[in-house]
């Protein structure tokens, strides 16, 4: 239970609902002693002072509507910090979640929902009010069965979500106009399509146009022509497709009126009711499927004109040839003419006009929200998009012109809308050595991150580690992680002191110590021969592995030796045994 009270009035029982603008609660009026719902917008846009003012222009207007099939709003206002808006408790579920639990609803009651929303958006349009946000979570259904068309209040603010480019609000992309998916002027006509992929939901309980993305659903809505609902369930009656098609035109044009719709859908229930069907060849719905059909015919006209005159027109070819000639020349400048004219409204506004405005600076604000604030100086808006890891997704990156810049009125702005960071697969980087990593991340549109160092069986230099791993997705300009080998770790031993024994004694005290014996020369010295006389490293300490050079004591010439060579002849068996042994064995005499 909440213990919280909005301007003293309003008690506030439990969250009922929420999304990515607001939290909505159940609340008791103290005031009136009636339950009430309470919508108060989430924390990041108290400080957005644009946002504020249309949220509470806009709400307030809503107020003003009065319709049995429009949730009433009752109140406006702020508490503190918290803006809220106050407004009819309708206790059940919302239309999505009867479509979800009943797969699809009969014609007969999808018919009569989509005519009671209908009626609902007619008393809307016709106070100059458009909702902008039609889908079955803005429909509440009561428990009578009759349905109420919620979130007046914010429906321009909603729809700051509702062309965001994250994951989290896919389900609005499903449900709006052409117009909205390419960003251009919303009119009363933008709701009565939504309407009609509403009703086509009813119907056949499912979606019109899926898609992995909200963009790639955007432009379904744009080239796409659905599949009928005839063709999902062919038990759906013609005069009911031909309603869900004529509502779900590309063109605004070809698309009745909020009003007019609602027409259509009681002369579709009256000729149910009756059993009446169209006939073949002779459709008794004026508005059957023929709609397209006599668009085409309509488109070709003018060349059956052109073929009656020229039949008619029985001119020499000489004086025919040169007569379109100069047509052809008159033509062609006139059409150069109007190019210039629609090239100069479209890019600078109305060329014609002194009005000037001051371009706002739009560079990080909703897109919805930019497009409404230019719009506000009678601006006109293009929507374009653009990957950027900096930017959250749905946020303006950049515009055209710049913030600032003087231009007339109706002037063209692009604002670029962030989609996020393009996703990547993420590269196997390991077995690579570190500026190859960095080569092929850069190749990437990837950046590196932090190094770390690791001592490893791999080869020193090489990549054996990478966060995020190989096959997962990330976004491109984003930081890659890699850990890279050290090579084998070694231990530190210190040298022994192997000098004055023999060579056996000190191969076995380096090896103890997980040393090797390196190069073993000789040399002559008066210690006894194979003796270790020197060592290097003498000292100190070395890593595990390490090989020793040592230096060992050989069998030295005496001097007898030396004079028996100058006095041949003389018997040198007496110095026998003056004379060491040989080279290997030990010291001590025969």
């Amino acid at each position: 239970m909440l213990q919280r009270i909005l301007d003293q009035r309003y008690e506030l029982e439990e969250l009922i609902g929420g999304g990515g603008m607001a939290d909505v609660y159940r609340a008791k009026d103290l005031l009136l002693n009636r339950p009430v719902a309470v919508k108060i917008l989430h924390e990041q846009f108290k400080q957005d002072k644009e946002f504020i003012e249309k949220f509470q222009r806009e709400a307030q207007a809503a107020a003003r509507l009065s319709h049995p099939n429009i949730v009433n709003i009752y109140d406006v206002g702020v508490a503190d910090g918290d803006h809220y808006i106050v407004m009819e408790y309708v206790p059940g579920r919302t239309l999505k979640d009867k479509i979800r639990q009943e797969g699809h609803l009969p014609v007969s009651e999808a018919l009569r929902i989509a005519r009671e929303i209908g009626e609902a958006l007619a008393h809307a349009h016709a106070n100059n009010l458009v909702h902008c946000d039609i889908k079955p979570h803005n429909i509440l259904m009561m428990p009578d069965g009759h349905a109420k068309v919620a979130d007046f209040g914010i429906a321009r603010a909603v729809t700051e979500s509702t062309m965001t480019y994250s994951g989290n609000v896919v389900g609005s992309v499903h449900y709006f106009s052409p117009e909205q998916a390419k960003g251009t002027m919303i009119t009363p006509k933008s709701d009565v399509y939504s309407l009609g992929v509403v009703l086509y939901e009813m119907l056949t309980g499912k979606l019109p146009f899926t898609g992995e993305t909200p963009v790639s659903i955007a432009v379904k809505h744009l080239q796409d022509e659905p599949v009928s609902v005839r063709q999902l369930d062919p038990s759906i009656p013609p005069v009911v497709e031909a309603l869900v098609a004529r509502a779900m035109s590309k063109d605004p044009a070809l698309r009745p009126t909020s009003a007019e719709f609602v027409q259509e859908i009681q002369h579709a229930e009256r000729m149910i009711l009756t059993g009446g069907q169209p006939s073949v060849g002779m459709p008794a719905d004026p508005d059957a499927t023929q709609v397209l059909p006599r668009v085409q015919e309509t488109r070709e006209l003018p060349p059956r004109r052109m073929r009656e005159q020229d039949d008619y027109e029985e001119e020499p070819h000489e004086e025919k040839s040169i007569f379109k000639s100069k047509k052809f020349i008159v033509g062609l400048l006139l059409v150069l003419l109007a190019g210039f004219f629609v090239g100069a409204f479209m890019s600078y506004g109305k060329f014609w006009s002194t009005a000037e405005v001051v371009v706002p600076d739009v560079t990080g604000k909703q897109m919805t929200l930019a497009r409404q604030i230019l719009e506000d100086k009678k601006l006109r808006v293009n929507v374009a998009e653009t990957y950027n890891a900096d930017v959250p997704a749905g946020q303006v990156v950049s515009q055209t012109p710049e913030g600032g810049t003087k231009v007339k009125e109706e002037r063209l702005v692009t604002i670029y809308v962030s989609k996020g960071g393009e996703d990547v697969e993420m590269p196997d980087l390991t077995g690579m050595s570190k500026s190859d990593a960095e080569a092929q991340l850069k190749k990437m549109g990837l950046k590196l991150g932090s190094v770390y160092e690791k001592y490893s069986d791999e080869e020193a230099g090489t990549v054996i580690k990478q966060d995020p791993r190989a096959g997962s997705k990330i976004s491109r300009g984003q930081s890659v992680d890699i850990t890279v080998s050290k090579g084998k770790q070694t231990k530190k031993v210190s040298i022994p002191d192997v000098t004055g024994g023999s060579l056996s004694a000190a191969k076995s005290a380096l090896q103890s110590r997980g040393l090797k014996v390196g190069n073993v020369t000789y040399e002559s010295s008066r210690q006894a021969p194979g003796t270790v006389i020197r060592q290097s490293p003498a000292s100190g300490e070395v890593e595990e592995g390490t090989s020793i050079s040592l230096v060992v004591a050989q069998e030295a010439k005496t001097q007898v030796q030396k004079q028996d060579n100058k006095e041949p002849g003389k018997n040198t068996s007496q110095g026998e045994n003056k004379v060491p042994v040989r080279q290997g064995e030990t010291g001590k005499e025969r």
